[in-house]
């Protein structure tokens, strides 16, 4: 069986987890050119009235250099 590439594809889950404003809607990861990314999203509403998302990545550190990180913080 050939392994699945990802390489310039992500996906996203609603956050069940989110007790603030400040922690995101959706959270996942992203792989980009090879290099993995955590992937957040909040959903917000410009001064016009259109719904939009807001979004930030951070690279994801292997396993090993992170105790316990969680990509919905």
């Amino acid at each position: 069986m050939e392994k699945y590439d990802n390489t310039n594809r992500g996906a996203m889950f609603k956050n069940d987890r989110k007790k603030t404003e400040n922690h995101p809607d959706l959270g996942g990861t992203i792989d980009v050119g090879g290099t993995e990314y955590y992937i957040n999203a909040w959903k917000k509403e410009s001064k016009a009235g259109a719904p939009f998302y807001s979004l930030s990545v951070k690279l994801k550190e292997p396993k090993e250099a992170v105790a316990s990180e969680s990509p919905f913080e």
